[in-house]
C-alpha cells in the first residue's frame, strides 16, 4: 500500500509521521504548482471550486508516482466540500487509474470512531498503537502551527527578510526529520530562539487578520503566498484558523483540545447566528474579534464562487462600518495573476498605514 492524499499547507508532515509509525509508506504529492493546477483545471468540473480542481491535480501527480490509496476527508452541509472525495474519484477512474480511496468521516460522537477507520488502513493495527501513532502525528501537527506562528509574527519586522523566509524552511524540514516527540520539541525551541535574535527594521508594522476559507487560507498555492507577500510589506498576520483548529473542530469534533470555538461563534451572533457551511460564521465571527482586538485591517480570502464566503462578505461591510476595521475580499481561481494580487494588497496596505499615520497625527495633536 503507497498512500497519499490532498496537499494542503504542511499538513503532509504530520501525515507522513501518522503512517510512518504504521509502517505504510506515503507518496505526498508535490507541492502545488502551475502544472498541477492545469491538470486540475483540464478534468474537473468548469464550475467547480479552486480546491476540488487543485486536488484533482495533487491526485494525478501522486498517483503517477506510483500512489495506490488515496486518503481524502468528507464533509457534510451546504459547503461543496462533502462532495469532493466522490467527484474527484469519478474523474480519476475515467481517466483510467486504478486506485483505493478511503473516506475518512468526522465522527459522531467517539474519537475511536475516527481511530477505527485509520486502523482499519493497515495491517494488524492495535487500538493502542493507532493511538500512540495519532499522538506523535499530532504533536509534530501542533508543532508545525507554532512555528507557523512564529514565522507569521517575525517576518513583518524582520530587517532581513529573507533570513527569515530561509529559517521557516530549513524549520519545516527539521521538524519533519525528527523521529520522535522529544526531538520535534528541543529543535523547535532552538528554531524559536533563533528566528528571535534575527534583527529588526523601525518602520511602522500593521497587524492584519486573515479570514475566510480555510483550504484558501493554509494553501499557499491557492493564495499566492499571500502570508509571506504581507509579511515583506511589513504586515504581521494572524490566521482565523491553522490546521491543528481544522483537525480538532472538523475530524474530532472540537473534542481533543480545548477550543475558543464557541467564543468565535459568539462574537459572530449579532451578524449571523446560523451555521451558513464551511467556516462563513467563523469568518465573521473573526472579523469581529480581531476589530475588538484592535487590529489595522481584515483580509477575507475564499475561492471564486464559495458559498459560505459569499454569504460572510456580504456582512463584512456592517461589521467593519460598525467595529470600526476596514476590510478587503478576494477571490481566488485559475484565473488569478500575481500582478492583480500585489497590486490589490500592496494598496490595501498604503491604505492602512496613511489611516494609522492619520491617527498618529490626531492623537498627537499636529
Amino acid at each position: 500500500m503507497k498512500i497519499t492524499f490532498p496537499h494542503m499547507g504542511n499538513m503532509q508532515i504530520a501525515i507522513k509521521a501518522l503512517f510512518k509509525e504504521l509502517k505504510i509508506e506515503t507518496i505526498p504529492p508535490p507541492p502545488v504548482s502551475q502544472r498541477t493546477l492545469e491538470l486540475g483545471v483540464k478534468y474537473s468540473p468548469e464550475f467547480a471550486c479552486l480546491p476540488l480542481k487543485v486536488n484533482v491535480g495533487n491526485f494525478i501527480e501522486a498517483l503517477e508516482l506510483g500512489a495506490d490509496t488515496i486518503i481524502m476527508a468528507g464533509g457534510w452541509g451546504p459547503c461543496r466540500f462533502g462532495y469532493y472525495a466522490q467527484i474527484e474519484r469519478d474523474i480519476l477512474n475515467d481517466l483510467g487509474f486504478t486506485f483505493d480511496m478511503v473516506i475518512l468521516e468526522a465522527p459522531e460522537s467517539r474519537i475511536t470512531d475516527l481511530l477505527n477507520q485509520l486502523r482499519l488502513i493497515g495491517e494488524k493495527v492495535s487500538l493502542w498503537q493507532m493511538g500512540k501513532a495519532v499522538n506523535f502525528a499530532w504533536h509534530k501537527l501542533k508543532a508545525v502551527d507554532y512555528w507557523e506562528k512564529c514565522y507569521e509574527r517575525y517576518l513583518g519586522p524582520a530587517l532581513d527578510k529573507q533570513a527569515v523566509n530561509d529559517l521557516y524552511s530549513r524549520g519545516l524540514q527539521q521538524i519533519d526529520e525528527a523521529d520522535c516527540k522529544r526531538e520535534v520539541t528541543r529543535r523547535l525551541q532552538k528554531l524559536e530562539t533563533e528566528i528571535e535574535q534575527i534583527p529588526r527594521h523601525n518602520k511602522p508594522v500593521l497587524n492584519i487578520g486573515l479570514v475566510g476559507e480555510v483550504y484558501t487560507i493554509l494553501e499557499p498555492g491557492t493564495n499566492y503566498n499571500i502570508i509571506r507577500q504581507l509579511g515583506e510589506l511589513n504586515v504581521i498576520i494572524s490566521r482565523s484558523i491553522y490546521m491543528s483548529d481544522w483537525v480538532n473542530d472538523h475530524l474530532l469534533k472540537g473534542k481533543l483540545i480545548k477550543s475558543n470555538h464557541q467564543h468565535i461563534i459568539n462574537c459572530a451572533e449579532p451578524y449571523l447566528n446560523h451555521w451558513v457551511g464551511g467556516h462563513g460564521q467563523e469568518t465573521i465571527g473573526y472579523a469581529v474579534d480581531f476589530a475588538r482586538q484592535k487590529y489595522d485591517g481584515l483580509i477575507q480570502i475564499g475561492p471564486l464562487t464559495c458559498m459560505p464566503e459569499i454569504v460572510a462578505q456580504s456582512i463584512l461591510g456592517k461589521v467593519s462600518t460598525e467595529q470600526g476595521i476596514p476590510c478587503m475580499t478576494m477571490y481566488f481561481d485559475e484565473h488569478s495573476g500575481s500582478a492583480g494580487i500585489n497590486t490589490r494588497l500592496e494598496a490595501f496596505i498604503d491604505m492602512l498605514n496613511r489611516k494609522q499615520c492619520q491617527q498618529l497625527m490626531s492623537e498627537g495633536g499636529f
